[in-house]
C-alpha cells in the first residue's frame, strides 16, 4: 500500500505537464491563521529550510509540495544524469542526495535548498507582486530525499482579518475564497494548524474545516508552539481531545523559534530537542506527538484516503478521456489534401442542409421546430389560419354593395341585379389574399436562412475550423435564396392575378351555391306573397280587374285609395307615400310601409313649395334602413361574393404552398451543391478558404495533450490493479 502515494505523484506529474486541474487528486491541505506555524510544520516534514520566513504574510501563493522518498539507486541514477548534463560537475550542496524540482523551471534540478527558497520568493513576486497581495495560481515543487515519507501537501496563505500595507481591503475575503477552493476538494485531507498559546475554541482553522467537513472525517488537528505556553499551563486536555474532539486526532509539535532560524539551527536538531521536550512535559503522550509521528500519521492517512478515492478517480478519468476524444474529433485532423477536404466539406454541408429540410438530419432539434417541420407549420398553421381569418365581406358594408349596384346600372333603373357589380366587389375581396400569401413566402425564406446557421452549429462542426470557408458558404446560400425570392413572389402574385383575371361563375361549386341560393330566394318570395293583405287575392295580386297584368309601377286596385289619400296631402304626403323617392320605383315599397318599414331618402327631403331645387346636388350614401328590394339585392350580392371568395381562398391555400415548394425550397435543394461547387471549388481559393482560425490549432494541441495525459493516468491506475495495490 505504500506505493499508492508515488502513484498519485505520477498522476500529479501527468496533469502538471498539461497545466490542467481537471482531476482533484488526494492531497493534504494545510490551513491556519497567519504566523500559526504552518510553514514550520512543513519544513519539519521536509527536514530542510525551503520556505520563505518572516513576519506578517509570507505565503502569498498556494505551494503544492510533493515529497518523494528515494533510495540509494535513485540517488546514483540522478548523479549520473547530473554528470551527463553538467559535464561531470554536480550541483552545489550535498552531492545529489536530496534535490528539488519546480514545474515552472522544467527540468532544472536544485540541490541547494537556499536557492529553492529564493526561487519561491521570486516566483511569488513575479505573479503576486511585492505589495503583499495574493494569487490563486499555485507553485509546484517536488522534493526528492531519503529522509522524507511520500506525501503531497498544499501550503496556503494564513487567515488574516485586517489588511496591512498595500494589501487590498478585501484581502480577508480573497484568502478565505482561496482556502475554501482547496478545502472543498472531497479527496483532500485537512491539516488544521492552531497555536497552543491560543484558545482552541477560537481556532479559525478548525472553524473553516468544519464548514467543508462537518463530520470531521478528513480533518486532522496540529497544535504548534507547545513550548510557548504560559507557565503553569499545559496542553494535556487539548491533546487528549477533551476541549474540542477531532476524529482523525490531535498531534502536538514544537517548532523552531525565530531566534533558532536566525542562528541557523538545523531541522534535525530541532526535532531532537522536540523529542526531549515532549518526554519531559508530556511523557505519557510523547510517542503520539511530535514531527516524526505527524509524518507517519499523514502518510498512513493519505494512503488509506488514496485507496478509497481511486475507484472514483478511475471513473472520472475515463469520462474525461471520452470527452476530450470527442472534442479532438470535432477539431479534425490537420489538412493534407486541401482539394479533397474542400469538396468533402461542401458536399457534407449541402447534404446536411437538404436532410434538415427533409427531416432526416443526424442532429434533430428538440427545443423548437426547425427545417422542413417549420416550413410545414408555416404552410398549414400560420398561412392556413391567416387565410381562414380573412372575412369574405371584410371592409365591405351594405351601403358599399348598394352603391356598387347603383353605379353599375347607369342612368337606367335596373330590373335585375347587374353582374358587373358582383365582379367589381369580388375582385376587391380576392385581392386581399395577396398580402398573406406574400408573407408566407417571406416566412419560408427566413426559415431557409435559419437552416444555414443550424447546419453550421450542430451538423458540420468542421466548418468552425475554417471561418473563411464558413462565411463563403453562408454567402453563397444566402445569395441563392435571395435570387429565388423575387421569382417566388412573382409566381404567388401571378396566382392571385390569375384568380382576378377571370371570374368563373360557371365553377361547379359556385353553380351549386347559386342554385341553393335561388331556392332560398324563391322560398322567401313565397313567404312574402303569403303575407300580403287579405283584401288582395293571392292568385290575382299582380293582375288588374280585367285580367291584364299590372305594370311594375302600377298599384293594385285595393291600394288606389291609399295613393289618392297621399296625393291629397300635398308634396310632403306624396314624398312620404311614394317610394320612388327611396329608389325602388314601384308599389312594393307601399307594401313594406304597411308592415312598418320606414324609408329614409338618400338625399334631403323634397323641397317645399317656393324653394329652388339644385340639380347639381349628388346624393351621399348614408346609413339607413333599406327597402325590401334593396335588402334583397344586397343579400344576393353578398352571398355570391362569399361563395366565390371561399372557392378562391381554397385555391390560394392549396396553390401557394405548392408554388413556394417548387420555386424556392425544391429549387434550392436541387441546385445548392452545384452552386457551392461552382463558386467555391477553385484552385485559387483553396489556401484562403481552408485557413484555420488562429486558436484552432492551439486548442487541438491542448486537447491532444490532455487526452494523452488522461490515457497515461488510466494506464497508471491499471498498473495498480495488476500489482494488487488497490
Amino acid at each position: 500500500m505504500e506505493a499508492l502515494i508515488p502513484v498519485i505523484n505520477k498522476l500529479q506529474d501527468v496533469f502538471n505537464t498539461v497545466g490542467a486541474d481537471v482531476i482533484q487528486l488526494p492531497q493534504i491541505v494545510v490551513v491556519g491563521t497567519q504566523s500559526s506555524g504552518k510553514s514550520s510544520v512543513l519544513e519539519s516534514l521536509v527536514g530542510r529550510d525551503i520556505l520563505p520566513r518572516g513576519t506578517g504574510i509570507v505565503t502569498r501563493r498556494p505551494l503544492i509540495l510533493q515529497l518523494v522518498h528515494i533510495d540509494a539507486d535513485d540517488r546514483r541514477k540522478t548523479n549520473e544524469e547530473n554528470e551527463s548534463k553538467k559535464n561531470g560537475r554536480l550541483y552545489r550542496g550535498i552531492d545529489g542526495e536530496e534535490w528539488g524540482k519546480f514545474l515552472h523551471t522544467k527540468n532544472k534540478l536544485y540541490t541547494d535548498f537556499e536557492e529553492i527558497r529564493h526561487e519561491i520568493e521570486a516566483e511569488t513576486e513575479r505573479i503576486s507582486g511585492n505589495n503583499k497581495g495574493i494569487s490563486d495560481e499555485p507553485i509546484h515543487l517536488k522534493i526528492f530525499s531519503p529522509h522524507v515519507v511520500n506525501l503531497t501537501l498544499v501550503d496556503l496563505p494564513g487567515i488574516t482579518k485586517v489588511p496591512v500595507g498595500d494589501q487590498p481591503k478585501d484581502i480577508e475575503i480573497q484568502i478565505r475564497e482561496l482556502i475554501l477552493k482547496y478545502l472543498s476538494n472531497p479527496n483532500s485531507i485537512i491539516l488544521a494548524v492552531t497555536a497552543a498559546n491560543t484558545d482552541m475554541a477560537t481556532s479559525e482553522a478548525l472553524k473553516v474545516a468544519r464548514e467543508v467537513d462537518p463530520d470531521g472525517r478528513r480533518t486532522l488537528a496540529v497544535v504548534t508552539k507547545l513550548d510557548l505556553m504560559d507557565a503553569g499551563t499545559d496542553a494535556m486536555d487539548v491533546l487528549m481531545g477533551r476541549v474540542i474532539p477531532v476524529k482523525l486526532g490531535i498531534i502536538g509539535v514544537v517548532n523552531r523559534s525565530q531566534l533558532d532560524i536566525n542562528q541557523k539551527k538545523s531541522v534535525a536538531d530541532s526535532i531532537r530537542d522536540e523529542h526531549g521536550f515532549l518526554q519531559k512535559k508530556y511523557p505519557s503522550l510523547a510517542n503520539r506527538n511530535g514531527t516524526k509521528y505527524l509524518a507517519r500519521t499523514l502518510n498512513r492517512l493519505l494512503m488509506h484516503h488514496i485507496r478509497d478515492c481511486l475507484p472514483e478517480l478511475k471513473t472520472r478519468i475515463n469520462v474525461l478521456a471520452a470527452q476530450y476524444q470527442s472534442l479532438l474529433n470535432s477539431y479534425g485532423e490537420p489538412v493534407d489534401d486541401k482539394s479533397a477536404t474542400l469538396l468533402q466539406l461542401i458536399t457534407k454541408f449541402a447534404a446536411e442542409y437538404c436532410n434538415t429540410i427533409e427531416g432526416t438530419a443526424k442532429y434533430i432539434e428538440t427545443a423548437e421546430l426547425c427545417g422542413g417541420a417549420r416550413i410545414c407549420y408555416i404552410f398549414h398553421e400560420t398561412f392556413g389560419r391567416t387565410l381562414e381569418s380573412v372575412d369574405p365581406l371584410g371592409g365591405l358594408s351594405t351601403i358599399d354593395v348598394l352603391t356598387a349596384i347603383r353605379n353599375a346600372t347607369g342612368p337606367r333603373p335596373a330590373l335585375f341585379v347587374p353582374e358587373v357589380s358582383f365582379e367589381l366587389l369580388v375582385k376587391r375581396q380576392v385581392k386581399r389574399l395577396e398580402e398573406p400569401s406574400l408573407r408566407c413566402v417571406e416566412l419560408v425564406h427566413e426559415e431557409m436562412q435559419r437552416i444555414i446557421q443550424h447546419c453550421s452549429n450542430y451538423s458540420t462542426q468542421e466548418l468552425l475550423r475554417f471561418p473563411k470557408l464558413h462565411d463563403a458558404i453562408v454567402e453563397v446560400v444566402t445569395s441563392l435564396l435571395r435570387k429565388r425570392l423575387p421569382v417566388t413572389n412573382e409566381m404567388v402574385h401571378n396566382l392571385v392575378a390569375i384568380e382576378l383575371a377571370y371570374i368563373n361563375t360557371k365553377h361547379p361549386d359556385f353553380a351549386d351555391a347559386c342554385g341553393l341560393m335561388n331556392n332560398n330566394i324563391e322560398e322567401q318570395r313565397r313567404n312574402r306573397m303569403r303575407d300580403l293583405p287579405s283584401a288582395v287575392p293571392r292568385d290575382k295580386s299582380l293582375k288588374s280587374p280585367g285580367g291584364q297584368p299590372l305594370s311594375p309601377t302600377e298599384p293594385p286596385p285595393a291600394l288606389e285609395g291609399e295613393f289618392s289619400k297621399a296625393a291629397a296631402g300635398g308634396p310632403q304626403s306624396i314624398a312620404a307615400a311614394d317610394p320612388a323617392e327611396g329608389g325602388t320605383g314601384n308599389w312594393r315599397g307601399m307594401l313594406r310601409r304597411e308592415e312598418g318599414a320606414m324609408l329614409l331618402p338618400l338625399h334631403p327631403a323634397s323641397p317645399q313649395k317656393g324653394h329652388a331645387v339644385n340639380l347639381l346636388d349628388v346624393p351621399v350614401p348614408v346609413s339607413r334602413k333599406l327597402s325590401a328590394r334593396e335588402q334583397r339585392d344586397c343579400e344576393v350580392i353578398e352571398r355570391l361574393i362569399k361563395s366565390y371568395f371561399l372557392i378562391v381562398r381554397k385555391n390560394i391555400q392549396d396553390s401557394v404552398p405548392k408554388a413556394v415548394m417548387h420555386f424556392l425550397v425544391n429549387h434550392v435543394k436541387d441546385s445548392l451543391q452545384s452552386e457551392l461547387v461552382g463558386q467555391l471549388y477553385k484552385t485559387a481559393l483553396l489556401n484562403d478558404l481552408l485557413t484555420e482560425s488562429e486558436d484552432m490549432a492551439q486548442r487541438r494541441n491542448e486537447a491532444a495533450d490532455m487526452l494523452q495525459a488522461l490515457q497515461k493516468a488510466s494506464q497508471v491506475i491499471a498498473e495498480i490493479r495488476e500489482t494488487h495495490l488497490w
